[in-house]
């Protein structure tokens, strides 16, 4: 295969697509440099376009629970993709998908599938509206919730990497729509319910705050979220595209033990493939179209390639348990940085963030106050080792079941090695 430069290639990119890439956090504008562009996927492995490896622990934002290429999902794919790549019909593989989702999640009993997170969330927000008759959402500073205009205000992710606190082209009537308040901030929630509850269709978070780095929900947190929009008759959304069968074969909220009237689904369950889904009780569900008066639509929603390769993600889930050892790779990962001063890990299931900062964020204002120009220097540093990490100081990094002792023994070296030079 003839190789090209990531230099080559995005030049030519930057000719034909915005900034050389389709979703900015690829740009490396956080941490500066030329994009690398990938061609093939294997296990643990990325092999770049200029011919090299790398040992990725971003895993497609952490798509890919069980790596890149894993041989079942492929052969699922290539099965279904002979009897025709979509249809715009319903079709027997998204009954079984729909089928098998539901009865990993004690509180959904039915499911919408549709072909991305941010859809994911705009039919749950819609929804809310809907069911309630409500107009405004409370969300939380630093969790992102996909594109969607009423959840660029205060968003994490991409936004909080580009420095950006909402996005241009949000008519500022949709924007006041969205209340913020700080993540496991239950006082600041209580007061804003106080003044509003009445107006609030629902509120929605992210169970484990994953787009400003990996930020852990403080003890009751949730269950106040719980109660409060009980109290006040508004609906709580779980946004789980991260955290949905990313800390056990459940979603987060199954296993803390909080009910959320609607959940959100993305990443994992796809398999790689364009797939997010939302969920919940039957009765609040039924509400959307044909059904009832909230509408939603999609040509690609349920796409066959898509639903199989979810399917063969849930059935591995259930047979295969990868989680336990998830656990003993985060605590080797975790154990390695605080001795290099001003660094904090949180590690947690498949997922972790280095945080450049003295002890662990509890909010955006903390995780803000990370080094993230330090953070940039460790990332080219450890890429120039082979590992891929996030290139951005608030994304998640992401373990997967094909990653080997051997994988987290190169970053502990790489990670050991990078900072001992002063990074």
């Amino acid at each position: 295969m003839t190789a090209f430069s990531n230099e080559e290639l995005f030049e030519r990119a930057e000719r034909v697509i915005p900034g050389g890439v389709n979703s900015p956090v690829r740009s490396f504008r956080s941490v500066g440099g030329t994009p690398i562009f990938i061609e093939r996927g294997a296990g643990s492995k990325l092999y770049t376009s200029d011919g090299r490896e790398l040992i990725d622990f971003c895993m497609s934002w952490g798509a890919l629970l069980f790596g890149h290429a894993d041989p079942e999902i492929v052969e699922a794919v290539q099965k279904a993709a002979v009897d025709g790549t979509g249809f715009g019909a319903a079709t027997r593989r998204e009954v079984l998908f729909a089928e098998k989702l539901c009865s990993m999640i004690s509180y959904v009993e039915q499911v919408r599938c549709v072909s991305s997170g941010t859809e994911a969330v705009m039919t749950a927000i819609r929804l809310a509206r809907g069911a309630t008759g409500r107009d405004k959402i409370l969300k939380f500073d630093g969790c992102y919730h996909g594109h969607s205009d009423s959840m660029l205000v205060s968003a994490g992710s991409g936004l909080l990497t580009g420095g950006l606190s909402s996005s241009a082209g949000v008519p500022a009537a949709v924007a006041d729509d969205t209340l913020v308040a700080p993540y496991n901030d239950v006082a600041a929630v209580e007061e804003i319910m106080k003044h509003s509850g009445d107006r609030i269709a629902a509120i929605i978070v992210e169970p484990v705050a994953a787009n400003m780095g990996l930020v852990l929900p403080e003890p009751g947190f949730l269950e106040a979220l719980r109660e409060l929009t009980g109290r006040y008759g508004a609906l709580l959304i779980f946004d789980e595209v991260i955290t949905g069968f990313r800390f056990g074969p459940t979603t987060y909220g199954a296993l803390c033990g909080v009910e959320p009237d609607l959940t959100c689904l993305g990443k994992i369950i796809g398999g790689g493939l364009p797939l997010a889904a939302l969920g919940g009780r039957r009765k609040l569900m039924e509400q959307l179209a044909p059904l009832g008066p909230v509408y939603q639509a999609g040509t690609l929603s349920g796409n066959p390639l898509a639903v199989v390769a979810g399917l063969t993600t849930l059935e591995k889930i259930g047979r295969d348990n990868p989680f336990p050892k998830f656990g003993n790779r985060d605590e080797g990962v975790a154990s390695t940085f605080p001795r290099f001063g001003n660094i904090s890990v949180q590690a947690k299931g498949s997922a972790f963030t280095v945080f450049f900062r003295n002890g662990l964020p509890r909010n955006l204002a903390e995780a803000k106050e990370c080094d993230t120009k330090r953070y940039a220097a460790f990332f080219h540093g450890m890429l120039e080792r082979g590992i891929y990490l996030p290139p951005a100081q608030f994304e998640t990094a992401f373990i997967s079941a094909t990653h080997t002792d051997a994988d987290i023994a190169a970053l502990v070296a790489s990670a050991t090695e990078v900072l001992s030079h002063g990074a």
